[in-house]
């Protein structure tokens, strides 16, 4: 399918499952308003699932539903429901709209209908990837999302650590799009991935989000991008499976470092408990946490969290 741009983003809304979401009305399943804006064609099932679902590939199945409450909620669902049979890895679901989309620390948001890319996927990294290991799936998720965007967006986006997609709006960063990974029964995980393509700047639902629109992406086309991401998984899926997961044979840790904006920052990691750490994010560990220079000279990895990253030295507020 042709790439289909628009200079003109007005009346475009847009939002992720795993990023800053977006306010504003979308029609009820089934309302005629839902499709009238020309803007945002629906996703063509048929075309996607020809070109991504092949023997031997990693994706097996792809299914695209008007409305859901969440595209991970009901992928683990399948996984884990009684009566249903196994689900084989390489399921995508992807859905046109969300109202219970989910982030981290369980955090809510809904976006409007066709607004971004709303998807989740079953992967089962089986026996020869331990399960260790598989805390660098969001991370590998990210490496692959960024480089899928850059390749079909034409936009260049970086990674906050550990889940966010950034694009730079006006000279600053903002963010696109976000990851959230969950385990489904013994051996699989769900990764979501949800990405703002269309949202404008009078519907930023905070002055840090942004969208692949206002970042001069070249296209907006949704298959096209969808299809870019989901090749670009498979192919740093498949690497880093063949090589036991390990980090560095695969190089995922050294293009999630190399792709880090918060490397070589002064951030805040806000941790579980109401702890709280200011440092220089200085590394990504080898098991893809965060390692701060806290001022004493202690270097500490932070494994779970809300990262913020902060201005320079004698400025006020984060960036």
């Amino acid at each position: 399918m042709a790439c289909m741009t628009s200079n003109n983003a007005r009346g475009i809304n847009g939002g992720e499952e795993r990023g800053p979401g977006a306010r504003g009305a979308s029609g009820a399943a089934g309302s005629a308003s839902r499709w009238a804006d020309l803007e945002r064609p629906p996703l063509n099932a048929t075309a996607l699932r020809r070109a991504l679902v092949r023997p031997g590939g990693l994706w097996t199945a792809l299914d695209v539903v008007p409305t859901t409450g969440s595209t991970n909620a009901d992928l683990v669902a399948r996984v884990t429901g009684a009566g249903g049979g196994p689900v084989a890895e390489g399921a995508v679901l992807v859905a046109e709209e969300q109202t219970a989309g989910r982030g981290r620390l369980d955090r809510r948001w809904s976006a409007p209908a066709r607004s971004g890319l709303f998807f989740s996927v079953l992967l089962r990294p089986g026996p020869g990837v331990p399960v260790e290991r598989w805390g660098w799936l969001p991370l590998l998720a990210g490496v692959a999302a960024a480089t899928g965007l850059s390749r079909a967006a034409g936009v260049d986006t970086s990674l906050k650590w550990p889940n966010d997609l950034l694009v730079t709006v006006d000279g600053a960063e903002r963010k696109a799009g976000g990851i959230l990974a969950e385990r489904a029964g013994s051996d699989a995980v769900v990764l979501g991935i949800g990405i703002n393509v269309t949202l404008a700047a009078t519907e930023l639902p905070v002055p840090t989000a942004g969208s692949l629109a206002l970042a001069g992406a070249v296209c907006t086309d949704r298959d096209p991008l969808l299809r870019s991401v989901l090749r670009s998984l498979e192919q740093w899926y498949g690497d880093w499976r063949r090589a036991g997961g390990d980090p560095t044979v695969s190089n995922v840790q050294e293009a999630y470092a190399a792709g880090c904006a918060t490397l070589g920052r002064t951030v805040r990691a806000e941790l579980p408990g109401g702890r709280s750490l200011t440092g220089e994010a200085v590394a990504l560990d080898g098991d893809g946490r965060l390692v701060l220079a806290l001022p004493d000279g202690v270097r500490e990895a932070v494994g779970a969290g809300d990262v913020v990253h902060l201005r320079a030295a004698g400025a006020a507020g984060p960036e």
